[in-house]
């Protein structure tokens, strides 16, 4: 039995007409002999108006019920489509996460996936020509009811394709992974193929295209991922494992960040500990730290500055002012006018020189550099954010990204 799972976004089917071009992408998988499992998420802007809802109902919503609300949305939206399928002779029938089951963990909101009963949908697709699955939810082993976070329906299509051990499609509205967004810099260019190692900094660093925990899963499960436009027949991009063509490329794509934060704590006593004492509490409140740079110490005193998400900032800055008062600190200070631009390419592992590159290009515009963070195959740099358009088209065209190959 050859298995195809085909993943659809929230703008992919927001009407009836969408939903009409989705349906045409899965009799073709059908035509060409496939059993089908169609991943769909909630209709485009269904989950904002039911989390209104909530807010609206409660003044602190319980996150579990929130979950068992928010649901919803991809129950409509597979319903509907199983009822067009059966409109065009398809044997099929919908369900819901809990169905399958997509075993999750307890962390209402952005639960985890923990197993998935591969058996059952198998057993089914014998029955059945479509399974539409709602993508985005799960169900705990004491049966509540769990959705994966925003662009979960992303993750759970790629563990559905790991389960079943098959290729799975992601049909959004772009028509594949570009080298940076297009809508920054029209030299822009699509590519054929990216590692997932590039996907996932490409994903870290903003891109909307996939879920970051989705490439996770592609990656350690080796699941080829073809990103599509449903509205188009063009060829998309496949993520798949790296080989010798990507390294040879020295940088792959450029990816930006404006979802930051940079704080500062001055004058803390430069002490065995004092980055636990930081950190340590922003870890304890699900605060994730990216970049950090502790100052040389000075009269025993030193200052660390780190950035943050933006929807962290209001509690990052209440327990640093906590810590201020705890350890006789100067003050704090922070700014959230910046942004992160990141060079990213597998070929960084096997060239030199890339990082210099990206300096002298970002200098050659007067773009101050505020911070740096690197990794085997990413050079970040944090600038202010007015300059991020810029930054961004200067380092494209640095590492010649609007031509087919930049080698080192």
């Amino acid at each position: 039995m050859r298995i195809l799972v085909q993943k659809f976004g929230g703008t992919s089917v927001a009407n009836l007409e969408c939903m009409k071009q989705v349906r045409e992408k899965t009799l073709a998988a059908r035509a060409k002999g496939y059993k089908v499992v169609v991943v769909l998420s909630a209709r485009s802007g269904d989950t904002n108006k039911l989390l209104a809802l909530a807010d609206e109902y409660s003044r602190e919503p319980d996150a579990a019920e929130v979950d068992s609300l928010v649901s919803t949305g991809e129950q409509v939206s597979v319903s509907l489509f199983a009822m067009m399928l059966k409109d065009a002779g398809i044997k099929s029938r919908s369900l819901l996460g809990f169905q399958i089951p997509m075993k999750t963990d307890k962390d209402h909101g952005k639960a985890r996936i923990v197993g998935i009963d591969n058996e059952r949908m198998i057993a089914m697709l014998e029955e059945y020509d479509v399974l539409a699955i709602a993508g985005f939810q799960g169900i705990t082993e004491d049966n509540r009811i769990t959705t994966l976070g925003r662009g979960g329906s992303d993750t759970s299509a790629v563990a559905i394709a790991a389960a079943l051990g098959c290729e799975c499609e992601i049909y959004t509205d772009v028509d594949g992974v570009y080298t940076t967004d297009p809508n920054m810099c029209s030299a822009a260019r699509k590519m054929d193929k990216v590692s997932y190692d590039e996907m996932l900094e490409m994903a870290s660093m903003g891109a909307k295209v996939l879920q970051i925990r989705s490439v996770e899963f592609a990656k350690k499960y080796k699941v080829p991922v073809h990103v599509r436009s449903t509205f188009t027949d063009t060829p998309g991009t496949l993520v798949t494992q790296e080989d010798s063509t990507m390294e040879a490329v020295l940088v792959s794509g450029i990816a930006y960040d404006k979802d930051q934060a940079r704080v500062t704590l001055r004058d803390v006593p430069d002490v065995p500990g004092v980055a636990y004492n930081l950190f340590g509490p922003l870890a304890d409140k699900g605060v994730v730290v990216d970049m950090i740079v502790q100052n040389p110490s000075r009269d025993g005193k030193t200052d660390m500055t780190f950035t943050v998400p933006r929807a962290d900032l209001k509690k990052t800055l209440a327990l640093m002012e906590e810590i201020k008062q705890e350890t006789g600190a100067a003050e704090v200070l922070h700014d959230l006018h910046v942004c992160k631009v990141s060079a990213i390419g597998v070929g960084m592992r096997n060239h030199s020189g890339v990082a210099a590159k990206a300096f002298e290009a970002l200098r050659s515009m007067n773009i101050n550099i505020l911070m740096i963070s690197t990794s085997e195959i990413k050079i970040t740099c944090l600038i202010e954010e007015k300059y991020t358009e810029l930054a961004v088209r200067t380092l494209h065209d640095a590492f010649g990204l609007d031509k087919d190959s930049m080698l080192g």
